[in-house]
């Protein structure tokens, strides 16, 4: 890890990988609801970096973190959600051909695998979502699409995710969910947070 003043209330942690990321951002919330922390306002896991703002003085916490031995993130994996999908995406065959498999094989690897929110961006509501093994991962879409539907379930690159609501997007998508991903209405908006495990069920395209 590599932790930078960020500003005069802010440290900004530089982790190796999504993984590191997961351990540290759980290490901070185990030692804060301890008591064990000094006070900050926000935490903010990203893909490679974790911001920590808010703090009166972050040279203390800088020289704390700098000696911790993590926790396997997967064993700091938060609650699970589990959501309905029906696998009928316009890419999936596509999607399927790269996987070198049919597109009912491809739903099946895609459904059978636990996933986790590494972090969120790009619209509220969107979880970036690790999981899927290197040999399945693709490139972004040569040319992104102008409107993605809400609900589309999507994968690029290392990640899976879903989008909350109408956007523009470059991911292949292979599914849809009626899930709502960000509702105002809710005491938390966003359905998918950092470090919750996600299963996807399929579901009849009928």
């Amino acid at each position: 890890m590599r932790i930078l003043r960020y500003g005069a209330h802010a440290l900004l942690v530089e982790c190796a990988d999504p993984d590191e990321v997961a351990a540290l951002r759980a290490e901070l919330l185990r030692r804060r609801e301890q008591g064990l922390l000094p006070a900050f306002d926000d935490l903010v896991p990203a893909e490679r970096t974790v911001l920590i703002d808010g703090l009166d003085d972050p040279a203390p916490l800088a020289g704390e973190i700098a000696g911790w031995d993590l926790p396997d993130p997967a064993a700091a994996a938060g609650s699970l959600v589990r959501l309905d999908v029906r696998y009928d995406g316009p890419d999936l065959a596509e999607v399927a051909r790269a996987w070198r498999m049919t597109p009912d094989e491809a739903a099946a690897l895609h459904s059978g695998l636990e996933y986790r929110v590494a972090f969120c961006g790009f619209a509220p509501g969107f979880a970036y979502l690790t999981g899927l093994p290197p040999q399945y991962h693709l490139p972004r879409r040569p040319t992104p699409r102008t409107a993605v539907p809400a609900g589309s379930v999507a994968v690029a690159g290392p990640y899976t995710g879903v989008y909350p609501r109408l956007s523009p997007g470059g991911w292949h998508l292979i599914g849809t969910t009626g899930a709502r991903l960000w509702d105002l209405s809710r005491s938390d908006p966003a359905l998918l947070t950092p470090g919750t495990r996600v299963v996807f069920t399929p579901q009849s395209r009928g």
